[in-house]
């Protein structure tokens, strides 16, 4: 390549949005079994504001360039990768360094970019297909005919999580955080979704199916919501946590864990090794990569604004004023 430098969004030091700075590095080179990809859109995730406010353990390698997705044009392959060639679309999934003009990833955490979708909606796409399909297929084994629990459902893992689990053929009941975002949730396909700042959802949901209904709930909410989910969980029921944004430490009594024997799990992402992301990949493209061709599954963008801005992308995500994703389009249409 004759381009040596590229731009980059970097978080020299944590802060608030000042902390955001737009700089100029040397471009990166892929290694084995990587490729450097021309980012075109990335997308902006939670993980990211709490990276730049340093509240995020971050895992050992991962740059101080935040961004987990990109979709993109393969311009270098590196040894040993051989699956994508240069101008190829992919989207993939990183451990950071996507908000930037060209970002390294490994061959086998990237995927084609689907048919028929723009590079924004692409970019919109591995981090929350990743997690829901790890969080909701595989440790919590949801199957036909059973019924899920999304937390978040406004957002862009619980917008991606109500349209999986209805493609798979579960029963899906949602709590957002609006009005608005809850009619978003219906309209994807969540039987009913319960605003969460006005009304009890074990109170709506426990009279609308009764006690001991749903097989599998996807938190991200933590201790709040704990003694509720257990109640509402049937028996073997399954809950996974995604992140305890709400507080992490609970008290309770076990034996509601005993007599209905629940699986309490967690999931997450970025410390997993390429190898097991590479696992994931495959999975996805064979099960998930079908829906979106079938329509079941359209990555919902709520916000897309230029790289230069974003201290906005972060400030809305921040303020929970977007339903869906919000991604950064690098590259101008």
């Amino acid at each position: 390549m004759s381009i040596q430098l590229h731009r980059v969004v970097d978080i020299p030091a944590p802060g608030g949005l000042e902390a955001l700075v737009l700089a100029s590095r040397p471009v990166p080179q892929p290694g084995p079994g990587e490729l450097l990809v021309r980012v075109h859109a990335a997308g902006v995730n939670l993980a990211d504001t709490k990276q730049r406010r340093g509240v995020y353990d971050m895992p050992a390698g991962a740059p101080t360039v935040p961004g987990l997705e990109i979709a993109g044009e393969v311009v270098v392959t590196g040894p040993g990768a051989v699956r994508f060639k240069p101008g190829d679309k992919v989207c993939a999934l990183v451990i950071g360094g996507g908000y930037a003009e060209y970002c390294v990833a490994p061959e086998g955490q990237c995927l084609p970019v689907p048919a028929g979708l723009s590079m924004v909606e692409a970019a919109g796409l591995p981090e929350t297909v990743f997690t829901v399909w790890a969080a909701v297929f595989e440790q919590c084994n949801l199957g036909p005919g059973e019924t899920v629990l999304v937390h978040g459902g406004g957002g862009g893992i619980g917008t991606t999580a109500i349209q999986m689990a209805r493609a798979a053929g579960g029963r899906v009941f949602a709590t957002a955080g609006s009005d608005e975002r809850c009619a978003r949730c219906t309209d994807l396909g969540a039987e009913i979704a319960v605003n969460y700042n006005t009304h009890d959802f074990g109170d709506v949901l426990g009279r609308h199916l009764g006690p001991s209904a749903v097989d599998v709930v996807l938190d991200t909410v933590g201790a709040p919501y704990l003694a509720r989910n257990l109640e509402l969980l049937a028996i073997e029921g399954r809950l996974c946590y995604l992140a305890g944004d709400g507080g992490r430490e609970v008290q309770f009594n076990l034996m509601a864990i005993v007599k209905k024997r629940i699986k309490i799990t967690g999931a997450s992402l970025r410390r997993r090794p390429i190898h097991e992301k590479a696992r994931l990949a495959a999975a996805i493209e064979h099960r998930v990569w079908p829906w979106i061709a079938a329509g079941a599954l359209k990555p919902q963008i709520g916000l897309v604004v230029p790289l230069e801005q974003v201290a906005e992308a972060h400030r809305a995500l921040e303020e929970r004023r977007v339903t869906g994703k919000v991604i950064l389009q690098v590259i101008q249409p």
